[in-house]
């Protein structure tokens, strides 16, 4: 099964399009090699409910497994490429011999939203003869980056992403420099068939959302959002609903927690301080709000595996 998207793009979205490929030039991306490896799998590639605060690409080069995905199903079938956005929980299964070469990429922070909060991308598509040739050449510069163990739980934890992001400062520049061209040109695979990501199709809630995200560590209330849209609170809060199908605080919560989660993992700050920077005035809430969005506590969600 390949996965696509079709859709006509708006005029709205190409300029959104034409802007993130601009931001793209004035302030690059950071794109950091975790690990990278070659595995040869005889029916034990078998996981369930892994979401990592980084992504995956996955050439896959013989055999077959099957990955659950956002509620899709995919066949893993050779001369293909795969994609899994980071907090993203899916599933492998695997009952015969299947080797392939991973590669787990973490996006450092910036000014400007994630990528994956900017563009919708395919998890599937066909890999070029030379994107074999591009992944070797990966783990030929990096030849320590391949996972000890394969088990999930073993390195999807705060303490080995932060061990191994302060690894990767000891690289060479040289080796820095291909290795991000790399990256690029295997996630460029992706860029082809992504589009801008637009959850509603008003143009009005559009306009919230995008302040929604990228004011996602204030405070924000419904007179804000809905004199963005140029709507009293009561219309906002209907057509919001209509569009996203639930409430604009529900969906500002998740949002929240989300970013948390990310938070939780690749900082060393305390749990309230957490809170604070995500302007949630009452720490217990907070705690409350995160157990009933993710099904454990803070700190629980920290010290276990993703």
């Amino acid at each position: 099964m390949q996965n696509t998207y079709i859709c006509n793009i708006t005029e709205l979205q190409l300029s959104r399009f034409v802007v993130f490929v601009m931001t793209l030039e004035k302030e690059p991306l950071h794109l950091i090699l975790l690990n990278a490896g070659h595995a040869v799998h005889e029916g034990d590639w078998n996981w369930k409910n892994i979401s990592s605060p980084y992504f995956r690409i996955y050439l896959v080069e013989e055999g077959q497994a099957e990955m659950v995905i956002a509620n899709q199903h995919f066949t893993l079938t050779p001369g293909h490429l795969y994609l899994i956005p980071p907090f993203t929980l899916h599933s492998d299964a695997n009952t015969s011999h299947f080797s392939l070469i991973y590669l787990h990429i973490y996006e450092e922070p910036v000014k400007h939203p994630s990528l994956f909060e900017q563009l919708l991308f395919p998890v599937e598509v066909k890999a070029l003869s030379l994107d074999g040739l591009l992944m070797k050449r990966l783990l030929a510069i990096n030849p320590h980056k391949e996972l000890p163990i394969y088990d999930p739980k073993s390195y999807d934890n705060s303490i080995t992403l932060l061990k191994t992001l302060a690894e990767t400062t000891h690289v060479s520049l040289p080796v820095h420099t291909e290795t991000s061209g790399i990256i690029w040109q295997l996630f460029a695979r992706f860029l082809e068939s992504a589009h801008p990501y637009e959850m509603s199709q008003d143009s009005r809630i559009q306009v919230a959302l995008r302040f929604i995200r990228e004011h996602i560590n204030q405070k924000m209330t419904i007179n804000q959002l809905a004199s963005l849209c140029y709507l009293s609170d009561d219309h906002f809060i209907r057509l919001f609903r209509k569009e996203m199908n639930q409430t604009p605080i529900d969906y500002i919560n998740q949002k929240k927690i989300e970013k948390a989660q990310f938070m939780l993992v690749v900082d060393k700050l305390p749990v309230k301080d957490i809170a604070c920077a995500l302007s949630f005035e009452n720490v217990s809430y907070f705690n409350r709000l995160f157990m009933k969005v993710v099904g454990q506590t803070p700190g629980n969600y920290r010290k276990s595996p993703y």
